[in-house]
């Protein structure tokens, strides 16, 4: 069964004065267990991370395409400053420990992503995944031998300090190249390089899924996707996280398309019992200070 609340008996609602930066990354990497997966979502802003911890999951994960709508952006539109500064202030926002996604690392260079790595351990994080796809003015997958060699870099970054867990993503599946064998050598390549949880985004098919686990010995995220089997198909094929990417940030913009639809071409107020429970878990959430 995925885990929502706690961590062996340590509660989720310990506050952070309990748990130093190394005690929440530790906490954060014994989350990650091959077949009990870890359920962890995915807030956009503060408001929505206190809520999803109030709610009782063991961790979370930041989002760029949902940070990149707050500000009416695209994915990738945000750079390293705010993506970091935003990564932070949700580490420091709630009990739990946080994952941040920093997308390429902002940087081809091994040394630049390193460094992006070091400002992360910094900020308090628990964890972090670097991508092999760069989106800069010739977006492209890098090659495996430059991929392995950021990934590395990454994680001698990841071991100083109070640490993080480092995790490597390979992009293929979503970014127009479904190669299976070729995601397996990435991810093999990024274990070898020192990367603690790997994560092929865009994968559907559970025999995929399958293939992806049986052929690594790091723990491995899947991100949800339409199309999928339920999460308990998903751990008895081994899996040790899910994530749901910018998901709930657009069931949220989605929530308020119909709330605003409705009350434009119908002019009713169907929507109230939907604001009323939402109102309930803000005030469990939110405090005064």
């Amino acid at each position: 069964m995925a885990r929502l609340g706690t961590v062996g008996t340590v509660s989720t609602r310990l506050t952070s004065s309990d748990l130093t930066g190394t005690d929440m990354t530790a906490r954060f990497r014994a989350l990650h267990v091959p077949g009990d997966p870890l359920l962890m979502p995915n807030p956009w802003d503060e408001g929505s991370a206190k809520a999803l911890a109030t709610l009782g999951f063991a961790a979370l994960a930041t989002t760029s395409s949902g940070f990149a709508a707050t500000a009416g952006l695209v994915d990738g539109a945000v750079g390293a400053v705010d993506t970091l500064q935003h990564a932070a202030a949700m580490a420091l926002c709630v009990d739990v420990p946080v994952n941040a996604d920093l997308e390429d690392g902002w940087g081809d260079d091994p040394g630049e992503v390193a460094s992006t790595v070091a400002e992360a351990v910094a900020s308090g994080l628990a964890g972090c995944s670097i991508e092999d796809y760069s989106a800069g003015a010739d977006p492209e997958i890098h090659d495996v031998g430059l991929a392995a060699e950021r990934i590395a870099a990454a994680a001698d970054a990841a071991k100083e300090g109070r640490g993080l867990v480092l995790t490597a993503r390979a992009e293929n599946f979503i970014r127009g190249n479904p190669d299976l064998g070729d995601t397996i050598e990435r991810l093999q390549a990024y274990q070898e390089a020192g990367a603690e949880v790997l994560y092929a985004p865009g994968l559907v098919e559970l025999t995929d899924i399958r293939s992806v686990v049986s052929s690594v010995d790091r723990p491995v995220n899947v991100l949800l996707m339409p199309g999928m089997v339920p999460v308990a198909e998903l751990a008895e094929a081994g899996v040790a996280r899910i994530s749901v990417g910018g998901t709930f940030s657009a069931v949220a913009f989605g929530a308020l398309a119909r709330a605003a639809r409705e009350l434009k071409e119908h002019g009713t107020y169907g929507f109230f019992e939907l604001a009323r429970e939402g109102r309930e878990l803000t005030t469990k959430a939110f405090r005064l200070h």
